[in-house]
């Protein structure tokens, strides 16, 4: 068996690696060599775990093989995944994260005996709290998770789903599970502990629910927080150090991630964590839409306009993600910077399905990260480009976020792709985005709208070249 103190150095270690992991996974430049401190923070940490125990018995066997067949699972589950699924996966681990400190909590509250938290009926004050913290973050995460995956599937609508008086019954339910964990630390009633456990996961349901698409980025941040802070909850219930290190740092980042995205789309950081943000009745007034004039090209016009440019700036979007798009971009880039035409890459803070989306995907396609820059890095730079290339980008280009309060994406930074000399805008047709708003950029003078594939129309280009 390990000694108190080699464990505490291994962990201490396992904590520097998860510091280092975040600090790396904060660059594309240095995201692999993160996600290895990682990987190798977690392997320190749950080896020394098992080491610690000493009375290696027979339940080690079980854990073991359910060790690998889980992990052999989310293996095969990450191989699989195209890039467009990530962010309901990302969602999906969450609700995993939170149903596991559920049912760590019920395990602690069932046989305190085997976690040294004292005999049933007389659990320690101060484990009986965090289990009960623990166990109510975990549900909240697991049902909020669950619906933001349907949301992100589709299996349900991305509509926010609203109704009278909504934000007073989340506030009597969070004092009602305030009044619970009381009495419950007072009385170690098991009915009240179900209780508990059953109005977290409703909780996390009525959170969810009336947030709208074009917030769901937020949401992944936010639910990632949550299940940080959950296992945080447990790593105290069960003395573990590096469970507290590790549901710590990643509650704690998942709390920044989430207020800078909150920056990002002008949204309000305690309406998140409260819920219910972005829950702006959405109507398109498609009669409207069909009487506006539309241009429409091709890729020969596409390919002449560019060619004629001097500067290009690039604006990907889900399309380009839905598409598998990002290797036949870079590929039309490359022989556009062959020809002397100066290229760029903007990224918007909600760009896609989660945070950092299209970051990867031009990653996948190994994209010179000093050709790709932030809103905040490259926006004044549209008023002086010849050729915005919009490919799949839809709610986060569309000025109506400037300029009408009633949208529902009000106030949200936007690229300023509208300034541009000439807009090529890529998309299947005139549907709305994810938000449900429709996109007045459609309809500008200076936009040319190419009907089609991300991926064929930029292949079509390149053939037009």
């Amino acid at each position: 068996m390990i000694s108190v103190n080699l464990l505490a150095m291994f962990y201490l270690i396992s904590g520097v690696l998860f510091i280092l992991a975040l600090r790396g996974l904060s660059s594309p430049e240095t995201s692999r060599q993160g996600n290895f401190f990682g990987i190798l923070g977690m392997s320190i940490a749950v080896v020394v775990t098992f080491l610690s125990i000493g009375n290696f018995s027979i339940s080690f066997v079980y854990v073991i093989a359910f060790l690998l067949i889980g992990g052999s699972i989310g293996a095969i589950i990450a191989f699989k995944i195209p890039m467009t699924a990530m962010p309901e996966l990302v969602a999906g681990f969450h609700s995993l994260v939170g149903l596991a400190a559920v049912f760590v909590a019920i395990s602690a509250f069932l046989n305190p005996d085997a976690f040294n938290l004292g005999t049933i009926g007389n659990i320690k004050l101060a484990s009986l709290i965090e289990m009960s913290i623990g166990a109510a973050v975990g549900a909240i995460t697991f049902s909020g998770s669950i619906i933001a995956f349907l949301k992100l599937r589709g299996i349900m609508s991305g509509a926010p789903i609203t109704f009278p008086g909504q934000h007073i019954l989340n506030l009597i339910i969070l004092i009602s599970i305030i009044g619970l964990t009381y009495f419950l630390c007072a009385t170690q009633s098991s009915s009240l502990f179900w209780t508990l456990i059953l109005i977290s996961f409703l909780v996390g349901i009525l959170l969810i629910i009336p947030i709208g698409g074009a917030d769901m980025p937020v949401v992944i941040s936010m639910l990632n927080s949550y299940s940080g802070w959950a296992a945080a909850g447990i790593g105290f219930t069960l003395e573990n150090t590096a469970l507290i290190i590790t549901g710590a740092l990643v509650g704690s980042s998942g709390a920044i991630l989430s207020y800078i995205m909150c920056k990002g789309m002008n949204r309000s950081f305690f309406s998140v964590i409260m819920g219910g943000f972005g829950g702006t009745d959405q109507v398109i007034q498609s009669n409207n839409k069909e009487q506006k004039p539309v241009k429409s090209g091709n890729s020969d016009d596409a390919a002449f306009l560019m060619k004629n440019a001097s500067s290009v700036i690039i604006v990907p979007g889900y399309g380009m993600a839905v598409a598998q798009a990002q290797h036949a971009l870079r590929e039309m880039v490359d022989t556009l910077k062959k020809n002397g035409v100066k290229v760029s890459y903007a990224i918007h803070p909600v760009a896609g399905r989660m945070p950092g989306h299209m970051n990867v995907l031009l990653a996948e396609a190994n994209v010179p990260y000093d050709e790709v820059f932030e809103l905040e890095e490259i926006n004044n730079d549209f008023a002086n480009c010849d050729v915005a290339y919009v490919i799949g980008a839809n709610d986060v280009t569309n000025p109506v976020a400037k300029t009408d309060p009633q949208s529902p994406i009000y106030g949200m930074p936007i690229l300023d792709v509208e300034k541009a000399k000439s807009v090529l805008f890529v998309k299947r047709s005139l549907s709305p985005g994810y938000a449900g708003v429709d996109n007045d950029l459609f309809y500008r003078e200076n936009t040319l709208m190419l009907f089609a594939d991300a991926k064929k129309m930029t292949e079509d280009i390149i053939k037009s070249f």
